[in-house]
């Protein structure tokens, strides 16, 4: 069970990780301009999933409600951890 709670918590990490990239993605490409290596599709590929989100309607909206509930929940500590 520990290995189970471990890999959780990786994964949360290197989610983590991959969000603040995303977020300093976007900060590049608004301050230098799309031709950034690495970060030069980051706006446009995020424009293509919003229209995505905003073609398929309600269900678009509801699942994107759902991958927001995922993101913000709360973490619970690990056994043995915390108070």
């Amino acid at each position: 069970m520990q290995f189970l709670e471990e890999a959780k918590r990786w994964l949360s990490e290197i989610t983590e990780i991959i969000l603040l990239l995303i977020a300093l993605g976007i900060a590049i490409n608004i301050l230098l301009g799309p031709n950034v290596m690495f970060f030069g599709g980051i706006v446009a590929n995020l424009t293509g999933l919003i229209e995505t989100v905003g073609e398929s309607g309600l269900a678009g909206l509801i699942g994107l409600g759902i991958i927001i509930v995922l993101f913000q929940r709360k973490r619970a500590p690990a056994y043995g951890q915390g108070q």
